[in-house]
């Protein structure tokens, strides 16, 4: 079997129980999305923790291109907060999961999602959609998995002598790319306990942030963030540059008890700097060029889109439908947005467009700029019919 392997507990400890549970070979695959220093030394890990190889492979560039800059291009959010970078991981990982089993003709591919979380639905509906012919391991769900939660794995790891990430001390999960780092679990499923603020990495604490505000420019074409401050940069890049500068202000940290799909409420907390920095450039630019039709039907399936996104269906048809309609609304979607970041806070300083609909003069109040502001009397006249007729109508039944 092919195994999504990252190195942390339940990968570790799921390697390690599949061999000796089922005896079969275990490959590790563990995909390079942007987790940092996480990957170093994991070949010696995964093998001597049973592993007969592992495939570490770098997918930095194809995730933000064909998989993070997707959903930005939709301001795609989910229940008002959460951003969603771990949920546009599954399919990019699962995808080349995918590929390697086939590769090394695997029969069957496995993952370390618990039976009560999401990734299990995300991981199993891609493999589902891209090779309904593998078989798939979910040992969460097996029963003859013999672990109860995060201490009986932890107990396990000190017996088997396999390092991992956590301890009982701090025993909440972590799960880090380049869109953000996710917590949960452990201490935080107290939902009035606040955070460590030790627990992050990618921002400082807002209140511990720089006392200057710090301006910056972004640039977007059809849809998509190409510069930063005049520099461009690949996909990847650009995220992580913006990470970079965000973080250092303290911007995009969320504290959410989200729905998950399988009817459970959770707790999670994240820090997604960067997207958050990049999703404000967007709007800007969107408010000028994006004529208002389109902005509001565009606005009125996000968060269905959003809802497919966080439930694992980046492989379905209606996502792939609705995306092309998104694709289609940001071809004039380009321009610059000046930011304003400072203690937390992002705020929209400044934005142009080569496809402005934004009209100064007609838009004046200091001259008329060809609107005659006496046809608004006629529409106000039509648009108040409806309400006029109801209020008759009461009236007469009132007598």
């Amino acid at each position: 079997m092919v195994l999504a392997y990252s190195g942390g507990l339940d990968t570790s400890i799921i390697l390690r129980w599949i061999k000796d549970q089922f005896g079969c070979e275990v490959i590790a695959f563990c995909a390079d999305i942007g987790q940092a220093e996480e990957t170093e030394g994991l070949e010696e890990k995964a093998l001597k923790t049973g592993a007969s190889k592992l495939h570490l492979i770098d997918l930095r560039e194809e995730f933000a291109r064909d998989f993070v800059f997707p959903m930005l291009r939709a301001n795609a959010v989910y229940e008002s907060y959460y951003l969603m970078g771990t949920s546009i991981a599954r399919p990019v990982i699962a995808k080349k999961q995918v590929e390697i089993a086939r590769a090394e003709g695997a029969d069957s591919v496995g993952h370390g999602a618990t039976g009560k979380g999401n990734d299990q639905v995300r991981f199993e509906m891609t493999f589902a959609r891209l090779a309904p012919e593998l078989k798939v391991i979910a040992p969460w769900r097996h029963p003859a998995w013999p672990f109860q939660g995060r201490s009986d794995m932890i107990a396990y790891a000190n017996e088997k002598k396999i390092p991992v990430p956590v301890t009982n001390e701090k025993p909440y999960s972590m799960d880090r790319n380049l869109v953000h780092i996710s917590y949960e679990g452990g201490i935080l499923e107290d939902p009035w306990r606040e955070p460590y603020n030790d627990m992050f990495r990618l921002t400082v604490a807002p209140e511990d942030a720089t006392n200057e505000p710090e301006y910056v420019e972004v640039e977007i074409d059809r849809g998509n963030p190409v510069a930063i401050n005049g520099e461009r940069l690949s996909p990847a890049a650009i995220i992580e540059r913006a990470n970079k500068i965000a973080g250092r202000h303290g911007i995009g940290r969320v504290d959410l008890v989200e729905n998950r799909y399988v009817g459970i409420k959770s707790r999670g907390v994240y820090e997604t700097p960067g997207v958050t920095m990049l999703l404000h450039a967007r709007r800007g630019v969107e408010q000028l060029a994006l004529d208002r039709e389109v902005m509001h039907l565009r606005d009125s399936l996000i968060p269905r889109y959003a809802e497919m996104v966080y439930n694992g269906y980046w492989f379905a048809p209606e996502r792939e439908a609705l995306q092309t309609f998104v694709d289609e609304s940001q071809k004039r979607v380009s321009g610059v947005t000046r930011l304003k970041l400072y203690r937390g806070n992002v705020t929209i300083a400044g934005r142009k467009s080569p496809n402005s609909l934004y009209d100064t003069k007609l838009v004046s109040f200091e001259e008329a700029g060809g609107y005659q502001q006496a046809d608004a009397e006629g529409l106000i006249r039509l648009a108040g019919m409806r309400l006029r007729a109801l209020a008759h109508a009461e009236s007469a039944k009132r007598g």
